[in-house]
């Protein structure tokens, strides 16, 4: 999970979460990992960009579709993921579903 996704042509989907966490680990550096595994297995997956200070943390993961973005927020071990998240790991936290028009991409 390092670096700049790597995105076909537009168009195509970004869900953008942004978290302010807890106090402490309790398990979610493991289980982020995981989610992004088992993410990157998913039919329609395209891609995630992630990135974490002591404030904030912010994780854009890229779907082909709607459907696509549906199924995975349905996965099992996603839903267990999310329970421990509103229950543990997070003072608060949003979610986005942004259509990608257009992209650009810069290498120096």
């Amino acid at each position: 999970m390092s670096g700049i996704a790597n995105t076909p042509e537009p168009p195509y989907y970004a869900v953008i979460f942004a978290s302010q966490r807890t106090e402490g680990d309790r398990g979610y550096g493991r289980m982020a990992d995981k989610m992004v595994e088992l993410a990157s297995q998913q039919k329609g997956f395209l891609g995630v960009e992630s990135a974490r200070d002591e404030q904030l943390g912010i994780t854009v993961s890229y779907w082909d579709t709607l459907e696509s973005i549906k199924e995975w927020k349905e996965n099992a071990a996603h839903k267990v993921a999310q329970g421990k998240g509103r229950r543990e790991w997070y003072k608060n936290f949003s979610l986005r579903v942004c259509c990608v028009e257009r992209h650009s991409f810069f290498e120096m």
